[in-house]
C-alpha cells in the first residue's frame, strides 16, 4: 500500500532531521542537498515537509525539553537516531500544526516508525508521543 501524501511529507521532514542529526549539517545545507536528491517530488508533499522540516528546526529545544521530560529512563542523545528524530518531527507537528488532532500525529509516527524503526520501539514511541501529546494538552 502506498502511503498517503501527508505521510510521504512527514516520512521526508523525518529523514531530512536524521541528515542534519547525523550528518551535522545546517538546515540550509541539508535543504540543498536533500531536494537535489528529490527532484521528482510532488511540490505539495515537498511543501508540507518542508513546513514540518522547519518547525521540529525552529522549536528544537522545546521539543527535546518536552521529550526529556517525558522519557524518565532515556537521554535523547542515547535514543535510535531514527526514533530521536521521528519524535522531533511527531512533537513539531503538535507544536505547529494545531489543527491536526493529536492522535492522528501519533499514528502517523507510528507508522512510520513501523517503516523504520526497530520493532522494539513501537511502543516507546507510542508512550513517549502520548505522554508528550497529553502534557501539552494539560498547558
Amino acid at each position: 500500500m502506498t502511503p498517503g501524501p501527508r505521510r510521504k511529507s512527514r516520512e521526508l521532514a523525518m529523514q531530512m532531521l536524521f541528515q542534519a542529526d547525523v550528518g551535522k549539517q545546517t538546515p540550509d545545507q541539508v535543504r540543498a542537498t536533500f531536494w537535489k536528491t528529490s527532484d521528482e517530488v510532488d511540490p505539495e508533499i515537498r511543501g508540507f515537509a518542508d513546513d514540518l522540516f522547519r518547525a521540529a528546526i525552529a522549536h528544537q529545544e522545546t521539543i527535546d525539553t518536552l521529550i526529556a521530560q517525558n522519557s524518565k529512563h532515556w537521554r535523547i542523545e542515547r535514543m535510535p537516531a531514527v526514533d530521536r528524530n521521528l519524535l522531533r518531527m511527531a512533537v513539531g507537528e503538535m507544536l505547529a500544526f494545531k489543527g491536526t488532532p493529536f492522535p492522528v500525529v501519533i499514528n502517523e509516527a507510528l507508522e512510520i516508525g513501523r517503516r523504520f524503526s526497530a520493532p522494539e520501539s513501537i511502543n516507546f514511541l507510542n508512550g513517549l508521543l502520548d505522554s508528550i501529546a497529553r502534557s501539552l494538552i494539560a498547558k
